[in-house]
């Protein structure tokens, strides 16, 4: 099996998704794949009791990518080892009437993870100048001061919406949130054999929607606006990795691999110490244990 190099899969500089690998596998066989994951995961959900303990940093989670790009079962393989009291996953849908009397950033504001904790969104704040952009006869839902027309949603209103968008993600990061962002790359042809799956699976029929025919027409509007987002939002402190996705084991070990290759880099995440008067005394309460036995 060929060794992952996560750096490669850093989004930095012009990034062009049609040049953009979607599909990896590391000449290994889908058992090996596996194998590889469970060990990481492992270490990620030891990580995670670390993070809980020190209680200084979260972890914020986001992952976007196309219709059955993989989103769902990523999430539950790679974060299968984790104490489920120490993750939360948030399924972001369309707005509901009292999340559109905020600012779009607050449902996603109100869900982030407490220090301790790792958070995972499904579907993320980027949906507002992803899915939007597409169809921008939603901003008018928003009933944005100034916005009365999809005539008035011109570029100047995407630029600031990335600006706030980079200022939320760098005021979290300078507050303790390691941010990691996703975007599952899959093909357009892959996506074509999935939702054809979807369709002859009865137990995935369910899954289906005549609406992701109509969304999959749009796939090259998607695309350039997925390839403007990474572009003018991947930063030091909150990067993108564009994740080749054709394969779903693939996929998800090359998450789980990035997950850990960054996180135990912070060296400071370490268990609290033991006040001196109970690690003076841990052979006296041993004993008093042990006694119990006799």
């Amino acid at each position: 099996m060929k060794k992952i190099d996560t750096d490669v899969y850093k989004a930095s500089g012009g990034v062009k998704l049609s040049e953009c690998a979607t599909y990896e596998d590391f000449d290994a066989s889908e058992k090996e794949l596996k194998k590889e994951l469970e060990k990481l995961r492992e270490k990620l959900g030891d990580f995670q009791d670390t993070l809980y303990a020190h209680a200084k940093y979260s972890v914020l989670i986001c992952i976007q990518g196309m219709d059955t790009a993989g989103k769902d079962s990523l999430i539950r393989e790679v974060f299968k080892d984790f104490n489920v009291r120490g993750v939360v996953v948030h399924s972001f849908k369309v707005p509901t009437e009292i999340e559109l009397k905020h600012d779009y950033l607050w449902r996603h504001y109100i869900a982030l993870p407490a220090r301790g904790k790792f958070g995972v969104f499904n579907r993320t704040h980027y949906e507002n100048v992803l899915v939007t952009r597409v169809h921008p006869e939603y901003i008018l839902g928003e009933r944005l001061p100034n916005i009365d027309s999809i005539e008035d949603i011109d570029e100047k209103f995407w630029s600031r919406r990335f600006a706030e968008i980079n200022n939320f993600e760098q005021h979290l990061a300078q507050n303790g949130t390691i941010i990691f962002k996703f975007f599952l790359h899959l093909s357009k042809e892959e996506q074509r054999q999935r939702l054809l799956r979807r369709l002859a699976l009865k137990r995935k029929n369910w899954k289906f929607s005549p609406g992701d025919l109509d969304e999959r027409e749009l796939w090259n509007d998607y695309q350039d606006c997925y390839e403007d987002a990474i572009n003018q939002t991947s930063k030091a402190h909150a990067p993108w990795y564009i994740i080749p996705s054709d394969s779903k084991k693939a996929s998800r070990l090359i998450v789980a691999s990035i997950l850990w290759e960054e996180l135990k880099k912070y060296d400071d995440i370490k268990e609290p110490e033991l006040d001196e008067k109970v690690e003076a005394n841990i052979a006296l309460y041993k004993e008093k244990l042990e006694k119990e036995k006799k």
